[in-house]
């Protein structure tokens, strides 16, 4: 149901938007329900005839809301939305999750290709990166202190 406070901002359109489908009310008769919704209904009422509920929709419609069926739709479209994005964005995690899967398999794999064929310098190498390691930890905690 429209609101007083939309009644009066926007009188001039629903006036119009009265005057269209009643034509029979005078803007005097108008004027004096100006602001007051039940007021207004009243006068179409006893003015045309027409049913309280009937009035009700036509007012509802100009608010925008079909007794809030807009507001309705409007919700469930953003709800819609936001679920075609969150489907699109799990879609995408899942991709590059099996990317990187993939592409850690083959590092693994070359790494063992690696130690197979070149034990001694593998050995080597992970020795020498140990003793690195080892000395760059020793330099921050002592650092640290």
């Amino acid at each position: 149901m429209i609101t007083r406070e939309e009644l009066k901002g926007r009188w001039n359109e629903i006036r119009g938007r009265i005057k269209e489908k009643w034509g029979q009310l005078t803007d005097d008769e108008l004027k004096q329900a100006e602001g007051n919704t039940d007021q207004l209904i009243g006068l179409i009422q006893r003015k045309t005839g027409e049913g309280r509920e009937q009035i009700t929709k036509f007012f509802d419609s100009l608010s925008g809301g079909n007794g809030g069926q807009g507001a309705q739709q409007a919700v469930q479209q953003v709800a819609d939305t936001a679920q075609q994005y969150a489907q699109e964005a799990q879609r995408y995690v899942q991709e590059g999750y099996q990317q990187a899967s993939r592409q850690m398999q083959e590092g693994m794999h070359q790494a063992e290709e690696m130690v197979r064929s070149k034990p001694v310098e593998s050995l080597a190498t992970a020795f020498g990166a140990g003793i690195v390691t080892g000395v760059l930890l020793a330099l921050v905690l002592r650092s640290s202190r």
